[in-house]
């Protein structure tokens, strides 16, 4: 790739197909660092992260370490941040972390460990951070730090507004940090107020920097801190002025780069239908016209003066567009039967049809496509949702109380045990109020939590009137951990979806394809999916179905890459809303709501509405609401 292509980017930026390769290639770095002082006899001295950025990396670590002998016995580690007030023992304290993921994993000297401590006297702090620096100093500097990203470009835990020669210090959390750590607290209450965080100007002191970001949801942030100036309003952006730092994405996390989102800027492109698409919905938004009333001069004041010469008149591909776009559109996502569907996106044969809808968590379905769910059941199909985990950990305490105080009032009548459900709420109670923040629930209240979502999941079901039957609650074993953390997916949980899709053979599937899902167990339960796929694809049924995926509760697809648009009534919205009311537990305030402090169903409807409108802005029939699908071609 030419400079020229690079031309809005100030910093050198490498972007890769997935985090897995990436983390790799950080890893081999890291390997080749270590490997590289240890024949000099030199000590290697590293910058630690915590967070899901890091874990590939980690993992690539210590499969070096115990596959091919790599030794840490010359390295020195110093954390970027800690929690304040925090336990090290505790679930969420970064010291917790890095001696799971790594530390414990390794042939580390004890004492070449430096790490920031969240449980010191506050009086002690400001000493504590002073010699932190200096322990930095004493070893030469750090020879390489490794970051992350944080959703308003924090570095360690430097909020926006830190100044660029700050050094380690205590600082307050921001609001909109304390909620983006919510779900590894069990709710923002339990986040504690500040953190301890080596300064950016202790940052910028290291010899090397990678910076690693995954996932859609930091691509915005991203394209700021790549191609805007350097401001202390974004953290990250000092590193512009750093002379060694590089910059790992995955396509997703560089998604808004002007190279990657509108790379006719910055030089010839390959005019693929889907990047033709891409370009006229530029350019219609950011005309504010409609696809058909764009002109030459339209295209050619906006750079798009290539597209004219190789794709014909501004007419000729209006034209082109607004059908491939009007095409998307079906009110039959499971196919209109007796209609001639070669511009249809789902065939009309076989009807009706055997559809599997995956929802990771119990109430993902009806947040995210609870309109086309409602329209499947309507249409006659044989939908069969299937739940692939249990979500019990994102029930609040005072749900299971609720539940029990009810058992225990209506035992009598129905010829339970009334002391036995008497003492089994005292219990809990006791245990609730013993119980920390994070700590993994008994059994027995776990399963009460289950228990909850599964009954509302199957309100919510005989609410779009999909049976019982064909309900099913798969329960993948990762997930079962009882904590945020989950363990890596096995071949238990492949199989539970290899049954299932025997049992079915569906002609449709399905799934949220949303990879920045914030707790990360959106992109497990679909890679599950794709491996079961994998195992089943001599199969003689599969080759008549088709995967469709939609986005979670988080972000919607970019209508470039849709491939089906179901549009919504006024009513089909409200019966959608009606069913995303029956997940109760989640209702009100969500134990995990990310960022964002709206409920579920606002923030669907909200993104549902927008995208009607954007449908309507580019010319097409003005639509109450509409969900979005993007086809998933699999090898079969």
């Amino acid at each position: 790739m030419n400079n020229f292509e690079k031309r809005y980017e100030k910093v050198p930026v490498s972007i890769f197909t997935d985090a897995d390769i990436a983390s790799e290639l950080v890893a081999k770095q890291v390997a080749t660092l270590i490997r590289g002082k240890a024949e000099k006899n030199e000590p290697c001295v590293l910058g630690l992260i915590t967070g899901s950025t890091a874990i590939g990396v980690y993992e690539q670590l210590t499969n070096l370490h115990k596959k091919e002998g790599l030794s840490f016995k010359n390295v020195i580690v110093f954390n970027i941040d800690e929690y304040y007030p925090i336990a090290k023992e505790e679930l969420q304290s970064r010291e917790k972390y890095l001696h799971e993921y790594l530390l414990d994993e390794i042939d580390i000297l004890p004492e070449n460990i430096h790490l920031i401590q969240g449980d010191l006297e506050k009086k002690n702090i400001s000493d504590f951070c002073l010699e932190y620096e200096n322990k930095i100093k004493a070893v030469g500097g750090i020879d390489l730090q490794l970051l992350g990203l944080d959703s308003r470009g924090q570095i360690g835990a430097n909020e926006p507004g830190s100044m660029f020669n700050s050094r380690t210090r205590l600082i307050n959390l921001d609001y909109s940090t304390r909620m983006r750590a919510a779900s590894d607290f069990f709710g923002e209450e339990n986040v504690p107020d500040y953190c301890i965080t080596m300064g950016l100007g202790t940052i910028m002191e290291a010899k090397k920097i990678i910076l690693m970001a995954w996932g859609e949801g930091k691509s915005k942030i991203i394209r700021k801190m790549v191609e805007e100036p350097a401001t202390e309003m974004m953290p990250a952006s000092v590193l512009q002025k750093h002379p060694n730092t590089s910059f790992i994405f995955d396509t997703a996390a560089a998604a808004d780069l002007t190279r990657i989102k509108t790379p006719w800027l910055t030089g010839s492109v390959r005019w693929s239908n889907k990047m033709i698409r891409k370009a006229v919905f530029w350019l219609s938004d950011k005309l504010d016209k409609p696809i058909l009333k764009l002109t030459e001069r339209d295209y050619n004041d906006s750079g798009l003066g290539e597209l004219i010469s190789e794709a014909g008149h501004a007419h000729t591909i209006n034209i082109r567009v607004f059908n491939d776009l009007q095409h998307t559109i079906t009110g039959w996502p499971g196919g209109k039967p007796n209609a001639d569907d070669s511009t249809r996106p789902e065939r009309a044969t076989p009807f009706p049809k055997r559809v599997i809808v995956f929802s990771p968590h119990p109430d993902d379905d009806v947040i995210s496509m609870g309109g086309t769910l409602a329209r499947l059941s309507e249409h006659g199909h044989e939908v069969h949702v299937a739940y692939q985990v249990s979500g019990n950990i994102a029930v609040f305490d005072d749900e299971v109380t609720r539940f029990l105080d009810f058992v225990r009032d209506i035992a009598p009548d129905y010829g339970f045990d009334k002391e036995k459900a008497q003492e089994v709420y005292l219990e809990t109670l006791e245990f609730f109020g013993k119980k920390r923040p994070g700590q993994v629930d008994l059994h027995r209240i776990a399963t009460a939590k289950t228990a909850i979502r599964q009954g509302e999941a199957r309100s919510a079901c005989r609410y779009l009137r999909i049976p019982e039957n064909r309900v099913h609650f798969l329960d993948m074993p990762f997930y079962e951990t009882g904590t945020v953390k989950k363990k890596p997916i096995g071949p238990a949980d492949i199989k539970i979806i290899i049954d299932l899709l025997q049992e079915v053979k569906p002609q449709q599937i399905f799934a949220a394809g949303d990879l920045s899902d914030p707790h990360g167990t959106h992109r497990v339960c679909f890679i599950a999916i794709l491996e079961a796929l994998k195992e089943l694809k001599h199969e003689t049924w599969l080759g008549d179905c088709r995967l469709w995926l939609y986005r979670g509760a988080w972000q919607e697809w970019d209508i470039a890459e849709v491939d089906m648009a179901v549009p919504l009534s006024p009513e089909e919205s409200r019966i959608k809303r009606m069913a995303i009311f029956k997940h109760q537990s989640q209702k009100d305030r969500p134990l995990f709501p990310g960022t964002d402090p709206r409920e579920f169903w606002q923030r669907a409807e909200e993104r549902n509405v927008a995208t009607a409108v954007k449908y309507d802005k580019l010319g097409m029939a003005e639509y109450q609401a509409m969900e979005l699908f993007v086809r998933y071609h699999f090898d079969k």
